[in-house]
């Protein structure tokens, strides 16, 4: 599993390497700064897929006595950085686009080579947008999911300076390049948005409430669980941290409580994947029902 997260984040960077190269060539070459805001947006994706290349080698790491919680936050983490990353992108952008129309000085020189640079882009951000997701989903690894928007941000963006491109050379409209370079800056700061925060939701402990929700469901499957309470969950990477608290029967014995509570854990397990599971057994007792209200999340 830990192999094919770093196979396809390494792919990431050589993808991310070759495109920036290209991109910043043929933007020199002809001073269209739709192509060279592209070239510095997938400059920046390049530094965000190195991040996440070394944050998938550490993230996986098991647990150790200095972080008893594995190390699954360093995905979360590298997911801000990049969040950060994408934002100085668009204040560049914006700022040189703004520039340009207010100066006047919008003449670019379109070639062959600009076509092809942009479609190249295109191309292999959508491959590598693909596999990023692919492995993101299987293996729930949030710094592989932003990894793969932003290549499919990549997508979006190129596809607007092709038709800023297409309009400057056939319409004769000198500003579409630097117009397409702002909505390039839109797309950029709304993906920014979603990566950011949930990034930050994941680094504050937010509850995911899809998980609380399958818990709720799977306890109220057991009879024997009379009400439960307390019950809490959290994300670190890809890694789920579950507990709560369930109320059984005082007559049952310890060994029967036991074998319905590992039922619980392994039926959790099945449906949350790389989940932690703490259960706290009680007995259904009047003095628990006076003073415990049952606070799970519907």
């Amino acid at each position: 599993m830990v192999q094919e997260k770093k196979n396809v984040a390494l792919w990431s960077v050589i993808a991310a390497i070759f495109i920036t190269g290209f991109k910043l060539l043929i933007g020199l070459l002809t001073g269209s700064l739709g192509i060279l805001s592209e070239a510095l947006h997938s400059g920046l994706d390049m530094v965000a897929a190195l991040i996440t290349y070394f944050s998938v080698r550490v993230s996986d790491k098991p647990a150790d006595r200095e972080h008893n919680y594995g190390h699954g936050k360093v995905e979360n983490l590298s997911a801000l950085i990049e969040t950060l990353l994408l934002l100085v992108t668009c204040i560049w952008i914006v700022y040189e686009a703004i520039h340009r129309l207010i100066s006047g000085k919008t003449g670019i020189e379109v070639t062959l080579w600009s076509y092809l640079v942009v479609i190249s882009s295109i191309v292999i951000d959508f491959t590598r947008s693909r596999a990023l997701s692919r492995v993101a989903k299987k293996h729930n690894s949030q710094a592989l999911e932003a990894d793969a928007l932003h290549f499919s941000t990549d997508i979006w963006s190129s596809a607007v300076v092709l038709f800023g491109l297409i309009c400057y050379q056939f319409l004769n409209w000198h500003k579409a390049d630097s117009i397409a370079a702002i909505f390039v800056a839109v797309i950029v700061l709304f993906i920014s948005y979603r990566l950011g925060r949930k990034a930050i939701d994941v680094l504050l402990d937010k509850s995911p409430v899809y998980t609380t929700k399958i818990v709720h469901e799977i306890l109220n499957e057991f009879p024997e669980v009379l009400k439960f309470h307390g019950l809490k969950a959290r994300t670190a990477g890809a890694d789920t941290f579950i507990k709560f608290n369930v109320h059984f029967n005082p007559d049952l014995s310890i060994r029967e409580v036991h074998e319905v509570c590992d039922k619980i854990e392994k039926e959790i397990k099945k449906r949350v994947n790389r989940s932690e599971v703490y259960i706290h057994a009680e007995p259904q007792e009047t003095s628990h029902l006076e003073t415990e209200e049952n606070d799970d999340i519907v």
